[in-house]
């Protein structure tokens, strides 16, 4: 009979795991898991002091965004946005520079309907998320796109990991801001004007 390493291999770790207490495997999945975690979170690309720093003063940059004169209706959003949202565009200088900016509120809630929201939005509102398109060579590889995500109270959101949603989220990653975006058309990350 020939040896398969492989299932070896399995069979092994299946003997251990039957053997090892059950504290110890928890404890070892644990220190796994923050060990992951501090890995990830040296290696990603947002939610750094610079980033939250930019969202705190972009949050002073955009008080009053809902007087706008560039503001969409509230219509259908997709997740992760929300059931609605509404979009609002300006540019805001944020320490003596002028910034693009794509604001979008964030609406749902249990058995929310359009006119419930376009009644009452600030009911609804669940997040807000602008689009600021920051200096060249910010991010040269997503058309210098900064992302974050706000509460309605201002307080910059953040990840299952604890990190800050401010920067360039999600980059390098398979779901986020970022990999959703780059799928609109006319390469400009923005899905309203197609």
């Amino acid at each position: 009979m020939r040896f398969r390493p492989v299932m070896g291999f399995v069979a092994i770790l299946a003997i251990v795991a039957f053997l090892l207490p059950a504290s110890l495997l928890a404890q070892e999945k644990t220190e796994g898991m923050e060990m992951m975690k501090k890995m990830e979170m040296k290696e990603m690309p947002f939610g750094g002091e610079a980033d939250v720093a930019f969202a705190g003063a972009l949050w002073g940059a955009i008080d009053g965004y809902d007087g706008w004169v560039l503001q969409s209706e509230i219509m259908p959003g997709k997740s992760p946005h929300g059931m609605f949202i509404r979009m609002y565009y300006n540019i805001v200088t944020i320490d003596g520079v002028a910034y693009h900016v794509v604001v979008k509120d964030n609406y749902g809630g249990k058995d929310v309907t359009l006119d419930m929201v376009k009644k009452s939005p600030g009911d609804y509102l669940m997040a807000i998320t602008p689009m600021v398109q920051r200096e060249a060579g910010y991010d040269s590889d997503n058309n210098d796109w900064y992302w974050v995500k706000y509460g309605p109270d201002g307080m910059v959101g953040k990840n299952d990991m604890d990190m800050a949603l401010a920067g360039r989220v999600a980059k390098g990653m398979p779901m986020g801001c970022i990999s959703c975006h780059v799928n609109a058309g006319g390469g400009d990350y923005l899905f309203l004007n197609d």
